[in-house]
């Protein structure tokens, strides 16, 4: 019981402090990024002096999001003058809590064998090994749309309770917004849900190792192209991000939803939003990425064509994986930055129409397109 309790624990403070560190890094990410696009030099005023000496630590602005943080929990929390007390309290942590837990169905990693690891240790593990991921569901996938869920509900309490008419309208269009996407986000799961025949995340990941033909990755996206397209881009949408961020336009109303937040209600509103695009892509490549595999890679080593085994030593192959898993979502999230960089804002009644009457459309072509080519494989094996 000790040895799991020690593992989950491991497991849950890891990952809290990986998303963490994506969202304070990504703030840093995207000034710099928008810097380069726009042939300007970008944060780079905030430091850390090395006491005793003149020797300042400026780091390419690295430290702007330290600097930020630290404001935003000096500043006076003001608050409106008529609001719902609790609803108003409650809303952030509502968008806040769900965005973590998404992430404790993701398996960022394979099997772990912490005797293999710390043989001194052995003896206490009593040979047990611990899949890389917090909840290891059968339904891991269904739990990520049950807990994305939620945080429309936060969104819409945000605008709601604040009693502000720029805030009520950024949280309808914030709930609109999100339930429209998120069955363009439902839909084009199904597809890959068709083609792998599971909702287990992690037999998800496992048949992602391998290559089609000899030639390709046996990876989501490959066989499931304009699924990974329409579920990128609904999943920027459903993060509120431009060229999507109607519910927080500031031309039209100031910040939307949480327009009468400060301090650090309004950082965890913003912080969510940055630890969003790290879950996003952290989806994304458990989807369509082949997860935290390389093709060939199990927890083995790597399996090549013809019987051919690369062995490699436990400590070695879970550093991979789990490095392997965190280039990609930094590398997706980055994506996620240049597109943000790189459009425009559409109009509100532009973006529903663009979800209800093109992606909608095109996602239900996509599956059935895929059930037909399933069901026409399956009768060819039989």
């Amino acid at each position: 019981m000790l040895p799991d309790l020690a593992i989950s624990l491991l497991f849950i403070v890891g990952s809290i402090v990986m998303l963490m560190s994506f969202g304070g890094l990504l703030t840093w990410v995207e000034r710099k990024q928008a810097a380069v696009m726009s042939d300007r030099i970008g944060a780079n005023r905030a430091y850390i002096r090395v006491p005793f000496t003149q020797i300042k630590l400026v780091w390419m602005g690295l430290f702007h999001g330290m600097a930020d943080g630290l404001k935003m929990l000096m500043k006076e929390d003001f608050k409106p003058r008529t609001y719902d007390q609790l609803a108003y309290t409650l809303a952030p942590y509502v968008v806040f809590a769900p965005v973590l837990l998404v992430f404790a169905v993701i398996p960022f990693g394979g099997v772990l064998d912490p005797g293999k690891l710390i043989p001194s240790l052995a003896t206490w593990f009593g040979g047990r090994t611990y899949p890389m991921q917090i909840a290891n569901l059968d339904a891991g996938l269904l739990v990520i749309f049950a807990f994305s869920g939620l945080t429309i509900l936060g969104t819409m309490l945000a605008g709601w309770s604040s009693n502000n008419k720029f805030s009520l309208l950024g949280g309808v269009r914030a709930g609109s917004q999100m339930i429209s996407y998120e069955l363009v986000m439902g839909l084009t799961v199904m597809g890959l849900i068709l083609v792998f025949g599971t909702v287990d995340l992690r037999r998800m990941v496992t048949q992602q190792s391998g290559m089609i033909w000899g030639v390709l990755p046996a990876w989501g996206v490959f066989y499931q192209p304009v699924a990974a397209v329409l579920f990128l881009t609904a999943a920027i949408a459903e993060n509120k991000r431009i060229p999507f961020d109607l519910p927080e336009a500031e031309s039209e109303l100031v910040a939307g939803y949480y327009t009468e937040y400060s301090a650090m209600k309004m950082g965890l509103f913003m912080f969510a939003e940055f630890i969003e695009i790290a879950i996003v892509g952290a989806l994304f490549t458990t989807l369509f990425l082949g997860g935290y595999n390389l093709p060939f890679m199990n927890d083995a080593g790597f399996a090549l064509p013809g019987g051919h085994l690369i062995e490699m030593r436990h400590g070695v192959v879970v550093l991979t994986q789990l490095l392997v898993f965190l280039a990609k979502v930094f590398l997706m999230c980055v994506f996620q930055i240049q597109i943000r960089w790189s459009l425009p804002r559409f109009r509100y009644d532009q973006m529903l129409s663009f979800a209800w009457k093109l992606l909608l459309p095109l996602t239900l072509l996509n599956l059935s397109i895929t059930a037909v080519l399933v069901w026409l494989r399956q009768g060819a094996t039989s």
